[in-house]
């Protein structure tokens, strides 16, 4: 193993003794802080053995899929938090039959979706009306002239060669990084999908580590001001901080071949990890980067306590055909076309 990988490995295992030796601790002052929410008073989160805000246990934001990331053109003219209960509730009425709808589309046009109980996305009870919270129009601002010239005219997107998700595949390299199981990147990892939205916050001195369910990646965030080394990786290099109760991560020094909407290396991602309840935690992400677009922008979702679902063993490349199956489908169909051709 390479020396990073064992480094990585020393953490989270220092970080999981430390842990099991407060749990009783940690569940008292859960315990405290649901009982400070029932009481109306500003919530305050409780505190690690060592003094800082306790963020610890399993998270899920199952209930944010299906929210659009742009305001919906339907929605136009609306501020987010102008939408009230009950357009909020139809919205989300609303979403749910579209997934239902939309079901069949799952694991291919003739295959569906299986059972409903293979999914976590049935049902999500969506708190917001859209994840765009600035610019205050809800859109994503416009991409500078040099981003334009970079990208070739194209809008950024997923990381992976021009191909990606439904594009070409002359080879495995023209599929996403998160097809060919390495990577869905940052913020990728935090984003709702259809299965897999379970993670895990452990925290120790000076140290907070987010494991993810999906391809089982592991952040490792620094509570500390040291020198950035420079490298360049999938999820970039973290350095937190806490405002108050509110954990603030900055991130940089992406690999170009992830990097967020195809950024550029002066991108740097700003998250807030804000307990607004003993089991709710606002996040937001601001993205800046001058040099892909105008101005800064954030968005945000809410991530919801669930100490009942451990993260699952994600063997993304055990019994998984997809890669093939794609590669020797488009065989196939340049075959057919060739002989076609020929007649």
């Amino acid at each position: 193993m390479p020396r990073s990988g064992i480094a990585v490995g020393v953490v989270v295992v220092a970080i999981a003794v430390t842990t099991s030796a407060v749990v009783s601790s940690q569940e008292a002052s859960s315990r405290t802080g649901a009982a400070r929410a029932a009481t109306g008073k500003p919530f305050s989160a409780s505190k690690t053995p060592w003094g800082d805000p306790d963020l610890q246990g399993g998270w899920t934001n199952v209930n944010e899929n299906g929210i659009p990331f742009e305001r919906p053109d339907a929605l136009a003219g609306k501020q987010l938090e102008a939408v009230d209960d009950s357009e909020l509730a139809e919205l989300v009425r609303e979403r749910d039959q579209a997934r239902v709808a939309g079901a069949a589309a799952i694991g291919g046009r003739d295959t569906g979706a299986g059972p409903v109980h293979w999914y976590e996305h049935y049902g999500a009870k969506n708190s917001r009306a859209w994840m765009m919270i600035d610019p205050p129009d809800g859109r994503i601002p416009p991409q500078t002239p040099a981003a334009l010239a970079r990208l070739g005219g194209r809008a950024g997107g997923r990381g992976g060669r021009a191909g990606g998700e439904g594009g070409r595949a002359d080879s495995w390299l023209d599929r996403s990084l998160y097809d060919r199981c390495i990577t869905r990147g940052l913020p990728g990892s935090m984003m709702p999908a259809i299965y897999g939205n379970a993670y895990d916050i452990t925290q120790a001195p000076g140290l907070v580590a987010i494991r993810y369910e999906m391809i089982h990646e592991t952040r490792i965030i620094r509570l500390d001001s040291t020198p950035r080394t420079g490298l360049r990786s999938h999820m970039g290099e973290a350095r937190g901080h806490f405002e108050g109760d509110t954990l603030v991560v900055e991130t940089t020094g992406f690999d170009p071949r992830s990097a967020y909407r195809n950024g550029s290396p002066k991108m740097k991602l700003t998250e807030r990890f804000k307990p607004i309840s003993a089991d709710k935690i606002d996040w937001s992400m601001t993205v800046d980067d001058p040099e892909t677009w105008t101005r800064p922008w954030t968005f945000g979702m809410t991530l919801t306590a669930d100490p009942h679902q451990p993260l699952f063993e994600y063997a993304c490349h055990e019994g998984n055909y997809a890669m093939r199956n794609i590669l020797s489908a488009a065989r196939a169909e340049e075959a057919a076309s060739a002989g076609g051709s020929q007649k």
